[in-house]
């Protein structure tokens, strides 16, 4: 039996609720950040199609009451909404792993991995803080250093020159948005000879090459570094074909590591955690003004040509140029148009 409520005071999304009848889906709790009651938002005018918070002081803010609400659902069939803060508390334990992760290359416990995840949301920013990090010694040293990235497109060959450069215990290469190598048979070949398991990993190149020999790249050579390759491709996604079978081989080798950010809405809070968390420093902007581009993404976030870390990047560098016209700029550069 549906059983409904009647909220006398409550705040959902700094909306006041006062004395709205839900459908109720989960009696008074107490969070975090406070109490609230769980009731589905579908049949009420003015709140989102799903499962919904809404906070409360006490347990006495609301009652059970008979209405004529339609009974289009159940509260067994309804999937509890997360809260911002619970969501935004995984997309955070998400990226530290990530983080961890990439030490574990570093430090040559983690021989390979595969980091997934939606363009903009901060992927090779993640992987690039903690290199930099381990590089800064070397740095001062002018020594070579033991990290590399390769952004894009490399061909069979330039692959095996990257191997070989990062070929060294400890040395990690860093492979951002080079899908090309997945489509391509010598290059995988490369590939999971590089992140294989056993005890040695020999890499060799067995044809004539003028351009290895200038190079001084031997034709064979033994791989001990580590590979971090980085995607928006989702490998689990490819069902069949011969790539998929190329996919399954070098998911075999390498630890899988998926951002999990599918919806627009982690989109926004990945970008607001970023945010707060000083992504804007170098641009001296106040909070209310940092706020205010946020909101605006937010009220925006579908027509925006993306929405992303690189579109708030955009929109501060806007706002820096013309502090009272940005929004105005934003609009004939930022938003589609159909």
């Amino acid at each position: 039996m549906l059983v409904n409520v009647k909220v006398h005071s409550g705040n959902y999304g700094g909306k006041q609720v006062t004395n709205e009848v839900f459908p109720l889906v989960k009696e008074f709790n107490v969070g975090k950040n406070g109490g609230f009651v769980t009731v589905d938002g579908t049949r009420v005018m003015g709140y989102p199609d799903r499962v919904i918070r809404i906070k409360l002081v006490s347990k006495n803010d609301y009652e059970v009451v008979n209405s004529n609400i339609n009974e289009v659902t159940t509260p067994a069939e309804v999937k509890v909404e997360q809260s911002d803060e619970e969501r935004l508390g995984e997309i955070r334990e998400r990226f530290e792993i990530l983080n961890e992760m990439t030490q574990a290359s570093i430090d040559g416990v983690v021989r390979g991995m595969i980091v997934t995840g939606p363009p903009g949301v901060g992927k090779s920013y993640g992987v690039e803080k903690v290199v930099e990090k381990n590089s800064m010694f070397d740095k001062l040293a002018n020594r070579p250093l033991k990290y590399g990235t390769e952004k894009g497109a490399a061909s069979a060959i330039g692959l095996y020159q990257l191997l070989y450069r990062y070929a060294d215990p400890g040395s990690v290469l860093v492979l951002d948005d080079c899908d090309s190598i997945l489509w391509d048979e010598v290059s995988l070949n490369l590939l999971k000879a590089a992140l294989d398991s056993s005890t040695k990993r020999m890499i060799s190149w067995n044809t004539e090459s003028s351009a290895l020999r200038r190079e001084g790249v031997p034709e064979k050579f033994e791989f001990c570094g580590s590979v971090i390759f980085i995607t928006n491709l989702k490998f689990d996604n490819v069902k069949k074909g011969k790539l998929k079978d190329h996919l399954d081989a070098i998911l075999s080798r390498c630890h899988y590591l998926d951002l999990t950010l599918d919806t627009m809405r982690d989109k926004m809070l990945r970008v607001r955690q970023i945010v707060k968390d000083g992504m804007l420093a170098k641009y001296k902007f106040s909070k209310d003004e940092e706020e205010g581009m946020i909101n605006y993404m937010e009220e925006n976030k579908d027509k925006l040509r993306e929405v992303s870390l690189r579109m708030v990047t955009k929109l501060a560098d806007l706002k820096k140029m013309a502090p009272t016209r940005w929004m105005r700029l934003a609009e004939s550069t930022c938003i589609k148009h159909k």
